[in-house]
């Protein structure tokens, strides 16, 4: 092996398979110095140096059997998540789940340099109401539960006299491709949009009133891989905390007839529909929808989450952060979030996911 094919880090990117795993596994496996395992319930086929490890991490024993031959591990991406019905409910599983990964692996990965952690805007209160905006890293905490600081002060208390170190990462609603998962906002629009067309129906906005004229931002997947490899390997960035976002701001007022136009749909005035309701019984039609298209055979469960959906565009409030601290320590990419949203029906398309 010559010395420009030398692998100097390797990734434990763990909840590989989501939205954010997967395009940060993406974005590893370019760097020539990097190799990448991936860590999912469900595993995942393996490419030129990226291997897949699948694991319950809610399982200690299984964790520790499943890591401890992942001694020459030097970073951490953990992206991993668990939906759960209520913020309290949240707290136990994704605590557990980062303390079963830190256990398994610390003992073992002698080399360990860093460990990144993905958080959100929950460390601001931005799910619970009209908040501080633009929301800073520097924010007083709010009243718990919140497992987002629950992660980062497990984090921090473990770090003390460890030669390796931490960064916590904080997206706003993330842009990218994954199928099965809980928080994946333009395959909501993409799979409404498409119903709608089928339907013969205009694209309605479906959110609260007020939500459709608030000022919000999102950040694209890509972009966000980026930055949290960045972070990780940035020394003035250790023990710090991020706001990466795309860099604009946008209203759906505006951004909605634009996504429609896409679809080649007509749009009408908003109208509050609860999308976990009104779309509840269009599975036969989307199965006959793959059919008449040719579409990949994804199930329809697979392609959308109608909760999510409905949380977001229930924000009749604004939700921004103040994105200036990663430029000042050096990180100075943006993207718009029109063409993030076009670039992903488009590779929605491609894959064959939507008509």
């Amino acid at each position: 092996m010559n010395a420009s094919t030398t692998i100097l880090n390797v990734a434990l990117v763990v909840g590989a398979q989501g939205v954010i795993g997967r395009n940060l596994v993406e974005h590893l496996a370019t760097l020539p110095d990097w190799e990448v395992i991936g860590l999912s319930r469900r595993g995942g086929e393996p490419q030129a140096r990226v291997r897949h490890i699948a694991v319950d991490l809610l399982d200690a024993a299984a964790c520790t059997t499943q890591l401890r031959d992942l001694t020459h591990v030097t970073h951490v991406f953990y992206a991993a998540y668990q939906d759960r019905p209520t913020w309290a409910e949240l707290v136990p599983p994704n605590l557990a789940m980062l303390v079963n990964v830190v256990e398994a692996l610390e003992p073992v990965a002698i080399g360990l340099q860093h460990i990144s952690l993905m958080q959100g805007y929950k460390v601001y209160g931005a799910h619970l109401g009209p908040f501080k905006t633009p929301a800073r890293e520097t924010d007083a905490d709010h009243m718990p539960p919140e497992f987002n600081v629950d992660q980062q002060r497990f984090l921090e208390r473990r770090q003390v006299g460890k030669a390796w170190n931490w960064s916590a990462i904080r997206p706003s609603v993330v842009g990218g491709f994954a199928l099965g998962n809980p928080m994946n906002l333009a395959l909501v629009i993409a799979v409404y949009a498409a119903i709608s067309k089928e339907l013969g129906l205009p694209l309605r906005f479906p959110g609260k009133p007020g939500a459709y004229d608030k000022l919000l931002e999102m950040t694209d997947a890509g972009l966000l891989a980026r930055a949290t490899v960045w972070a990780a390997t940035e020394p003035r960035c250790v023990n710090q905390a991020f706001n990466i976002n795309n860099g604009d701001l946008f209203r759906w007022n505006e951004l909605w007839p634009k996504l429609a136009r896409f679809f080649e749909l007509e749009v009408a005035p908003p109208l509050p529909l609860p999308l976990q309701v009104v779309m509840a019984d269009k599975g036969p039609l989307w199965e006959a929808m793959v059919e008449k298209y040719g579409l990949a055979p994804h199930s329809y469960e697979q392609v959308s989450n109608w909760g999510f959906g409905d949380f977001v565009f229930s924000w009749d409030y604004d939700l921004f952060a103040d994105g200036s601290k990663a430029r000042r320590f050096g990180f100075h990419e943006f993207i718009e979030t029109e063409a993030m949203f076009l670039d992903i029906f488009a590779d929605l398309r491609r894959r064959k996911v939507i008509p």
